[in-house]
């Protein structure tokens, strides 16, 4: 998943937060809500401009910055 093309930063929407593209909908949210219950079917139900792609687009980016945080040893 190339989630570069459904996410932008920029830094007059939502105070630079990752959002997805043509949305003030930040990946935050989107992890927020499936954190707290809801499925993805819920959400794009809840929010239509959403579709499953990009969903997956803010899962693969938080997996991504995980990834990249240094363990401790």
């Amino acid at each position: 998943m190339q989630y570069e093309n459904y996410i932008t930063i920029k830094s007059d929407v939502r105070f630079g937060k990752p959002c997805l593209k043509d949305t003030r909908i930040s990946v935050y949210d989107v992890l927020s809500w499936m954190a707290s219950g809801m499925s993805a079917q819920q959400i794009t139900e809840d929010y239509p401009e959403l579709t499953n792609e990009d969903i997956l687009a803010c899962l693969a980016y938080a997996a991504e910055k995980e990834h990249r945080i240094k363990t401790a040893v």
